[in-house]
């Protein structure tokens, strides 16, 4: 396990911005998003209450992850699992429509990344699972109960079967799953697509998975 401070994001923030930002933060307030039938429940679940963070993906912000509600559960996140929202447009508050359409409650991922429709582009949504350090519900078939536990879920919002994701958000997801890696100790091995877990081609046949693993194993 890699302790918190082999972190280097620049731009540390002096402690009367933390506090400032803090502030700042506790007035937002964003709708949580999709779930799967794992999670049946009346009604949406609200989101964690972050902005969407700074695009400048080398700065500090993508270690704000880890400033959770509930503390890490470090032992529990044995893998990251990335998949797409399948449309082209979508925010948060859209997908948590979807989701209450279908019964269920609350954004079945942790993170959702966004492409500038909808979202802006590289905007990243942290979601009340992970800030309560919640199980995700992401995942169905085979197997879906032991990865919704101990898998954390990123989304992409886009189709990756018919468009490529945009260079903002590719930049983005590296910067977080490795965040995420160093954090927890999290192996190569153990970045998965939903499509190697599940009969959805999701994130699709047009995320580039090579250069993808090749930036992480280079900014590793």
């Amino acid at each position: 396990m890699l302790p918190a401070s082999r972190f280097n994001f620049a731009s540390r923030p002096h402690r009367r911005a933390v506090t400032v930002w803090s502030a700042f933060v506790a007035t937002m307030t964003v709708v949580g998003g999709l779930l799967i039938l794992s999670d049946p429940a009346p009604a949406p679940r609200l989101g964690s209450g972050r902005p969407a963070l700074d695009l400048n993906v080398s700065a500090r912000p993508i270690g704000t992850i880890f400033d959770t509600a509930a503390p890490v559960k470090r032992d529990q996140w044995v893998e990251i699992i990335i998949h797409d929202s399948g449309s082209q447009h979508g925010t948060v508050e859209s997908l948590a429509r979807e989701a209450q359409s279908q019964g269920l409650k609350g954004l079945g991922y942790h993170f959702v990344i966004g492409n500038g429709n909808g979202m802006g582009d590289g905007d990243l949504h942290v979601g009340y699972r992970w800030n309560e350090q919640l199980p995700g519900a992401h995942l169905a078939g085979p197997d879906a109960d032991w990865h919704n536990l101990h898998s954390i879920a990123i989304c992409l919002v886009g189709n990756g079967e018919v468009a490529d994701f945009t260079p903002r958000q590719m930049d983005r997801l590296v910067a977080l799953v490795r965040g995420l890696q160093e954090e927890l100790n999290i192996g190569i091995e153990r970045v998965l697509l939903n499509s190697a877990l599940s009969d959805r081609p999701s994130p699709g046949r047009r995320f580039p998975e090579q250069r993808f693993r090749d930036q992480l194993r280079l900014n590793g």
